[in-house]
């Protein structure tokens, strides 16, 4: 008889708290401080040892690359919610909206961890996939139902998005800025 391949053995529950206290510290602080944070800050501000750190993220890069599949797995479970939870307009708005107040900072992250030579398109292809397919589901809904120009396509609107993201990282902390932006490019992307 052939012996069982062995599986992983689950994380202990202290690690895993551990692991995901260190991941929503992180996210936090280099999303407002930046990526340059050091580790150690990280480590501290979560409570745990640099040792601990690094028994879960080996290197920085590792946890920048932890933080941004995570960000764009809660992106994609939004957006999921989104699809199936409300009128098709006001979903493909909703959706528009969290995407780009979501991906403030995101290019810092990718950033970096081109710089540092992690392949950045296949360690989240999978998260933005799902993205891409549900907005795609939610632009059709939208035009189905009258509420965006019928002749913009998936593509553009990716576009628009990555553009609109980067304008809303400039204005900062000026919500009434933001605010007049949204309503310029939802006012754009309605049917005239």
């Amino acid at each position: 008889m052939g012996e069982a391949p062995r599986r992983p053995r689950p994380m202990r529950a202290d690690a895993a708290r551990n692991r995901a206290r260190l991941l929503d510290v992180a996210t936090e602080v280099f999303t407002t401080r930046g990526v340059g944070v050091p580790t150690e800050e990280i480590a501290r501000a979560a409570g745990v040892g640099v040792g601990t750190l690094f028994r879960h993220f080996p290197t920085k890069e590792a946890l920048l690359e932890a933080v941004m599949v995570r960000r764009l797995e809660t992106m994609a479970a939004r957006t999921e919610q989104l699809t199936t939870g409300s009128a098709p307009a006001e979903a493909f708005f909703d959706c528009f909206r969290l995407l780009v107040e979501q991906s403030v900072g995101k290019s810092d992250f990718v950033e970096a961890l081109a710089a540092a030579g992690v392949d950045v398109r296949s360690a989240l292809r999978e998260s933005s996939t799902a993205i891409r397919d549900q907005l795609g589901d939610l632009l059709t809904g939208a035009q189905r139902a009258g509420a965006v120009r019928p002749e913009l396509g998936l593509p553009e609107l990716l576009a628009l998005l990555a553009g609109i993201g980067r304008a809303v990282e400039q204005l900062g902390a000026d919500p009434a800025g933001r605010e007049r932006i949204f309503e310029v490019v939802f006012a754009g992307l309605r049917p005239h």
